[in-house]
């Protein structure tokens, strides 16, 4: 429990154990295990109450991994209950509908009810200790490979690094792109959710696949009014805040206004981690929804919401590139981005990604990464109580060799090195540049496709612009 006086909040010291509420519950929301605090451009010792960043993710234990190798193929999430592939097909992608098809024929370990996962099963694996960089040995997955094989992107084959998407079961009720049906999907090698396109102009979507069976509850929520601005989730033992914070605020004061809140009797509220917001998302509704009665906001009409097309903030750093200057939100409205020139919902409503921490917006209206997710840094606040979880006054001993981050397009190998090519002609978000998404003339397309395998890739790039730039064929605005 916290008081606050006079803008400083202080501990007075309540702590539940993780474990106990879990044995109860049918949707577990397994912490992410991050465990080191970070400031605007560094990692620093944990906050005392009422500090500067206080109130972050590792501040905060909730149910810790667990899980069990079953000796036949499978792996046990202890906490969900959901039992899992722990080696899928690596050496092969599919595409969404050989994805669903596969499960109906799956035998592993003698269990025929094997299914795709939804998009909350999928991303209750993901861990936010993970981090690309710009090679596989700077690099740790999103996921625990102690129990659950992985594959980054082969680079061999033309893939980026970041190439580990994984299909859900989940499908955009919007479009995305250009005007794509899309499907939502996790990267557990960027550390992400979005929604990609079925289709693309180089042929349909393919990802990894990993399958699920067990807890057919997991992931769907059981809100109640509780008539006094509050809102329970009987099925997480979650506690929120019903209405949002009103206003959009960069990451440090969205952590002091969760410390700081006094609800309905209540004062030990925080600024959910990544994995409590995103269970509160409601993947049946978007505000571009094509069913009309779908549309709004990706969040239960029991919660109110200041702008329909508002992001969130949460407490856990993106450590991606081994930084530490960009902090996760999730999108309740649509996931912008600027391609082409053109400002479009890249990722759908439901999307997880990140933005500075602080900042000025006007530095980045290009966007960030090969999609050009567009930059907020001022984003909203919802903020959570209950969960069992237990308060943290330490973490690991500093390691010092986190940095303040850079662009999304800024970094190596695995990030499409540079933005302008490849990430402004890249409208399917692959990676390569088709002949089709090609704004030169033909001949010229011809000349830079050296290994002439039908797209451009960064290494194929135009040192210079091409003696000829024909109009180039913008995507369709949604």
């Amino acid at each position: 429990m916290r008081e606050c006086a006079m803008g400083v909040c202080v501990l007075l010291a309540f702590c539940v154990t993780a474990a106990c509420l879990g044995q109860m519950l049918p949707y577990v929301i397994v912490d992410t295990g991050q465990d080191r605090c970070f400031s605007n451009d560094r990692e620093i010792a944990y906050p005392q109450a009422g500090a500067a960043f206080d109130g972050q993710d590792a501040q905060y234990q909730g149910h810790a991994p667990a899980y069990k190798d079953n000796g036949d193929g499978t792996v046990t999430d202890v906490n969900t209950g959901l039992m899992w592939v722990k080696t899928p097909d690596l050496r092969n992608k599919s595409t969404f509908a050989q994805a669903v098809a596969g499960a109906k024929t799956c035998r592993l370990a003698g269990y025929a009810d094997w299914r795709l996962p939804t998009i909350k099963e999928l991303y209750s694996l993901i861990d936010f200790r993970g981090y690309s960089a710009h090679t596989v040995a700077q690099s740790k997955p999103y996921i625990d490979t102690n129990f659950f094989a992985f594959a980054w992107g082969d680079e061999l084959k033309g893939q980026r690094l970041i190439d580990a998407q994984y299909w859900s079961a989940s499908e955009y009720l919007g479009k995305t792109m250009q005007g794509n049906p899309t499907v939502f999907g996790v990267n557990f090698a960027d550390g992400r959710i979005k929604g990609y396109p079925k289709v693309s102009p180089r042929g349909e979507m393919v990802e990894f696949v990993r399958y699920v069976r067990g807890n057919s509850k997991y992931g769907v929520n059981e809100f109640v009014d509780n008539g006094d601005g509050t809102v329970t989730d009987r099925a997480t033992g979650l506690m929120w805040q019903k209405s949002d914070s009103g206003k959009g605020m960069n990451w440090a004061s969205a952590l002091a206004y969760a410390e700081c809140l006094g609800l309905a009797g209540h004062s030990d509220w925080r600024l959910p981690n990544a994995k409590e917001l995103q269970s509160i998302v409601d993947y049946t509704r978007a505000p571009d929804a094509t069913d009309t009665t779908r549309r709004g906001p990706a969040i239960s009409p029991v919660f109110s919401v200041a702008t329909p097309e508002s992001w969130y903030w949460t407490g856990t750093t993106h450590l991606e590139n081994h930084s530490c200057g960009f902090a996760v939100y999730l999108c309740f409205g649509q996931a912008m981005g600027t391609m082409n020139g053109m400002k479009m919902n890249v990722h759908g409503a439901g999307a997880q990604r990140s933005d500075p921490k602080a900042g000025n917006r006007a530095d980045w209206l290009s966007g960030n990464g090969p999609q050009g997710d567009e930059i907020r840094i001022l984003n909203y606040v919802r903020c959570v109580r209950g969960g069992g979880v237990v308060r943290r006054a330490s973490g690991p001993a500093l390691d010092g060799t986190y940095t303040v981050g850079r662009r999304h397009s800024e970094v190596g190998s695995g990030h499409n090195v540079k933005r302008g090519f490849v990430a402004h002609l890249d409208t399917d978000g692959d990676g390569k540049v088709s002949r089709k998404e090609f704004d030169g003339p033909p001949s010229e397309f011809d000349r830079l496709d050296r290994d002439g395998d039908g797209f451009l890739s960064e290494a194929e790039a135009p040192k210079n612009p091409p003696p000829e730039r024909s109009g180039a064929q913008a995507p369709n605005p949604l």
